[in-house]
């Protein structure tokens, strides 16, 4: 019997062992167990979206946990390089050198585009602006064009809002519309140009000032802001799925997701998940435009 006893306490030891040895720093969804952790992080634009994702996922998978959290495009992917989420998102492409910087920290950023998007021009309701070139939005956020009345309006200041400089909404805009896709222009946003944390903020401020003009993601704006046409004559085009998928609207976007290499386990069946109609169809519900048909 003291036999037998001392061979069972032996064997709960090797087992001990062998559950011990597993790496602590060892992600739970790389794991692929019955219990897989995803974290996830970035785009302000992405993160209503991806919550509701991770919502809809999860119930239907119990057994997966994902965390989402925003603080802009440059957040996400710096949390990447460093090793700290297993997805990052992004309103805009990862920039060659963030790719160096990844490369050197043992990171391989995998892009995969998630939805399309288009950033409206939007002022408020009461301005009888109802469209503007591409041009002139370039020329009224460096500070060219100062008052209404120099492109139709009321004699009123123009007072320009803009997402954050880690927001990759504000690089898409800056190097797509102020820079007017030119990659050698050195032109910036104007001194005065209000700077805000998130598009909700420049919805709200847009809202209750008569003078603003702003920009944001198709699926934030709301029936309390005015969206502008872009163009002149008989090619004024409002921002619409219709619009970005034919390729008339000027300011559309791809909205991005990066893992660390291609995805794996539990990150690649959330991922697929993603990509599939059922997850493309919360990408529509939203306000942004799905990466491929859902009918």
């Amino acid at each position: 019997m003291k036999k037998s006893a001392a061979i069972f306490f032996i064997f709960l030891f090797f087992l001990a062992g062998c559950a011990a040895s597993t790496p602590q720093n060892q992600s739970a969804a790389d794991a692929n167990t019955s219990n897989a952790y995803i974290e996830n992080k970035g785009s302000d634009t992405l993160v209503n979206l991806a919550l509701v994702w991770a919502e809809k996922y999860q119930l239907a998978h119990p057994e997966v946990q994902i965390s989402v959290s925003g603080g802009g495009s440059g957040t996400g992917i710096t949390a990447l390089i460093n090793g700290t989420v297993d997805i990052a998102n992004a309103s805009r492409a990862i920039k060659p050198e963030e790719i160096e910087e990844a490369n050197a920290q043992g990171i391989e950023p995998y892009e995969l585009v998630v939805a399309n998007d288009a950033i409206a021009v939007i002022v408020n309701p009461e301005n009888p602006v109802d469209h503007l070139t591409l041009e002139q939005v370039s020329h009224i956020y460096q500070g060219h064009i100062t008052n209404w009345k120099e492109v139709g309006g009321e004699d009123r200041p123009i007072v320009c809002l803009s997402r954050e400089t880690n927001s990759g909404t504000h690089v898409y805009f800056l190097e797509t519309v102020v820079r007017l896709g030119d990659p050698d222009s050195k032109a910036l946003f104007s001194q005065e140009t209000l700077l805000l944390p998130s598009s909700e903020g420049i919805i709200a401020e847009v809202r209750d000032n008569p003078n603003a003009i702003g920009y944001d993601g198709l699926g934030y704006v709301t029936s309390e802001v005015k969206m502008l046409g872009l163009g002149e004559g008989a090619q004024i085009i409002l921002p619409s799925a219709e619009t970005v998928k034919d390729m008339s609207y000027p300011i559309a976007r791809q909205l991005y997701i990066y893992s660390n290499g291609a995805p794996q386990g539990a990150i690649k069946d959330y991922i697929d998940w993603i990509l599939s109609p059922d997850g493309q169809a919360y990408v529509l519900e939203l306000g942004f435009i799905p990466v491929q048909s859902n009918e």
